[in-house]
C-alpha cells in the first residue's frame, strides 16, 4: 500500500491540472473550457514525480518503502513472470512514447507557411485580368449606395460564408472545428486590417487553390469564389467585412 501512495499523488495531481483547472477556468468564463498547453502539463509534472519521489524517499524508511517492492519483484525468482511483465509493459511504453515523437503529423508547418502570402501582379477572375497592385473597389466611392451595398454584402455573407467564418466574423462558425488551418477571424487586427481591399478580392476570389507556393503545402479550404459569386457580390462581400469588423482597408501610396 505504501508503495501505492505516490502513485496516487502524482495522478491526483495530474487530474487536478488537467480537468481542474479547465473547469475554474470555465467557472471564471462561462461557454469555454480552456485547455492547458501540453508544454505546461510537462513542465509541471516533471516538477510533481520530481518532488513526490524525493518527498517519499526522504527517510530510509519511506525509502525502503518505495523501493522494496521493485527489488523484490527483480530478484525473487518466484515473480519471474511478474518481472518479465513489467519488463514488456515498459518497454512497449517507451516505443509508444518514441512513436509519438516521430509519427508523421498533418498539423501545419506554422513556421514555413506564409498565412498572407503575396499576391501575383495579376489575375484571372470571371473570363478577366485583374491588376492587383492597383486594383480599387468601384463601390467604395459610391457613397450614396454605400448602406445599401455593405446590407446587400452581408446577406451574400451570411448565406455563403458565416458556416465557417461564423456569424460574428471570429472565425468560429459551425464548420470551423473540421478544417486546418482553421478559418481567418475577421475581427483580428492582424488579418483585413493589415490588407488591401485588393488582396481580399484575389484571396476570397481564387480561394485556397489561387494561394502560390509559400502559401502552401497547407492550402486554405476556402472555395474559389469567383466561380460562385459575381464581381460585385464579392466586393459588396468586403465592404461588409470591413464596415462589421470597424476596420478600413489598408491603403498604398505612391513612394515619390
Amino acid at each position: 500500500m505504501q508503495f501505492l501512495k505516490p502513485i496516487l499523488a502524482i495522478v491526483v495531481a495530474y487530474l487536478l491540472i488537467k480537468l481542474g483547472v479547465p473547469f475554474l477556468g470555465s467557472l471564471m468564463h462561462p461557454g469555454t473550457w480552456p485547455v492547458v498547453p501540453s508544454a505546461v502539463m510537462k513542465m509541471y509534472m516533471a516538477f510533481i514525480i520530481l518532488g513526490t519521489l524525493l518527498s517519499y524517499t526522504y527517510s530510509e524508511e519511506g525509502y525502503n518503502a518505495l523501493i522494496g517492492p521493485i527489488v523484490d519483484v527483480y530478484s525473487n525468482p518466484a515473480k519471474a513472470a511478474i518481472k518479465f511483465g513489467l519488463v514488456f509493459v515498459i518497454g512497449a511504453f517507451g516505443a509508444f512514447v518514441a512513436y509519438q515523437y516521430v509519427k508523421p503529423t498533418f498539423d501545419p508547418p506554422v513556421e514555413l507557411r506564409s498565412v498572407h502570402p503575396a499576391p501575383p501582379s495579376s489575375a484571372e477572375l470571371w473570363g478577366k485580368s485583374f491588376q492587383i497592385q492597383s486594383l480599387k473597389n468601384p463601390l467604395r466611392d459610391d457613397k450614396a449606395n454605400f448602406a445599401k451595398n455593405v446590407e446587400e454584402g452581408g446577406a451574400i455573407f451570411f448565406k455563403n460564408c458565416f458556416y465557417c467564418h461564423g456569424d460574428k466574423l471570429d472565425g468560429k462558425g459551425h464548420f470551423a472545428a473540421g478544417f486546418n488551418p482553421l478559418p481567418a477571424n475577421f475581427t483580428d487586427v492582424g488579418t483585413i486590417a493589415q490588407l488591401t481591399e485588393s488582396f481580399v478580392f484575389w484571396r476570397v476570389g481564387t480561394g485556397g487553390p489561387g494561394l502560390p507556393g509559400e502559401g502552401t503545402p497547407w492550402i486554405s479550404a476556402m472555395p474559389v469564389w469567383h466561380t460562385l459569386l459575381s464581381e460585385e457580390e464579392l466586393w459588396k462581400v468586403i465592404m461588409f467585412i470591413y464596415d462589421y469588423t470597424g476596420y478600413a482597408p489598408r491603403v498604398t501610396t505612391e513612394v515619390k
